[in-house]
């Protein structure tokens, strides 16, 4: 990146904007503002990023790199040692995370879409980071069976309180996928910080079903996080035409698709909009679909009028969506960063209390929000 260029991407402050909080029927709530900083661009349509302990940000680019990202200056920096992938349509290097204990192990963990006979695959692997490299790469886990299809891999990850890795699975574009267990396709996949497969996993002792399995009938989700106060990992994920879901992954357990979904098919008809007995039906559903993609809960004094919200990235309706809840229910929606038109792939919640955001496009940007 040119001297020029960091230069622009520093000083470039988007003026505080009014964002209209909104209910799933489009009634205005008041508004609400923030400050918007555009702190690097010219990303190549980044997809997953994670915030180092000293104030740094890894971000992930579907072609293949991985870049750091200076907070202060927008100075970015390859981090070399990152596996080859098959970028194509929704394919490439997707999620990253931190090992809990990154401070001891160095550990980051990596989801990509990677080659193999018949296709590919998502795939999970780790290194440490030493410098501007990860060192003693390995893969940990393959979703398998590969597929012959460039879309719909999923691939978030996240950690719950008792350190089990989740790894979110899409359905390939094969429906069917998410409700045979003898596929990882199409699932939430619950591993050890190794990429073994724990002991108390539902599917361990079923003949015929893959015991990475945690919960089925997912279609593509695209975000996973964990909540501050229960430890519980949540996840949202992608309907057609509709019935985009938020969704709390639990042991076993059925979350319809294709059998029950408010989504509709592309060319018109309902897909299964009747409720199927054993299925669990969504926390919160979108209907129209927003495109929703990476989430982050909110805990930090620097905004109290934030504390508890859960913030959803949408890249069809293009903004940003701060969910307010009353436990495990949505009580209320705001949608923030409309006028942009920025279609936005991931936020995180940073250490200072500011969100991180990046938009999906060509020349993606990371920003920086904060209350006004």
């Amino acid at each position: 990146m040119s001297r020029l260029a960091i230069l622009l991407g520093c000083l470039l402050l988007v003026p505080a904007c009014s964002a209209q909080e909104t209910d799933q029927q489009g009634e205005v709530r008041g508004d609400s503002e923030i400050t918007v900083k555009a702190i690097t661009q010219g990303l190549h349509h980044p997809w997953g990023m994670a915030v180092l302990p000293d104030g740094d940000l890894l971000v992930t680019e579907r072609r293949g790199r991985l870049l750091r990202v200076d907070p202060g200056s927008g100075e970015t920096r390859r981090i070399d040692g990152v596996p080859a992938v098959d970028h194509r349509n929704q394919g490439g290097l997707l999620d990253v995370i931190l090992h809990p204990a990154f401070a001891r192990t160095g550990w980051v963990y990596l989801t990509w879409a990677g080659k193999g006979e018949g296709g590919n695959a998502a795939h999970l692997g780790r290194g440490r980071l030493a410098g501007d490299r990860l060192v003693d790469f390995e893969i940990l886990f393959v979703a398998t069976p590969f597929v012959d299809s460039g879309i719909h891999f999923g691939s978030r990850l996240a950690f719950d309180r008792h350190g089990f890795l989740f790894m979110t699975v899409g359905d390939r574009g094969e429906r069917s996928r998410a409700q045979d267990l003898s596929d990882h396709n199409g699932s939430v996949l619950r591993l050890d910080e190794d990429g073994a497969i724990p002991e108390g996993n539902p599917f361990v002792d079923r003949e015929g079903a893959a015991a990475a399995i945690y919960s089925f009938g997912h279609r593509n989700p695209q975000g996973a996080a964990t909540h501050p106060e229960t430890g519980r990992v949540w996840i949202h994920e992608h309907g057609p035409r509709g019935g985009d879901e938020i969704n709390i992954p639990a042991a076993g357990a059925n979350f319809g698709w294709p059998i029950q979904t408010y989504g509709r098919e592309y060319h018109g008809p309902e897909i299964a909009p009747d409720e199927v007995e054993g299925v669990i039906g969504p926390l919160h559903h979108w209907t129209p679909s927003i495109a929703p993609s990476g989430m982050t809960f909110y805990d930090h004094p620097a905004a109290p009028d934030w504390q508890g919200s859960l913030f959803v990235g949408a890249l069809a309706k293009r903004h940003l969506a701060r969910l307010q809840l009353d436990g495990e229910r949505v009580v209320n929606e705001d949608r923030w960063l409309e006028a942009r038109e920025w279609r936005i792939r991931d936020v995180e919640a940073g250490p200072d209390g500011a969100l991180w955001v990046i938009t999906d496009h060509a020349d993606g940007r990371l920003l920086r929000l904060t209350p006004d």
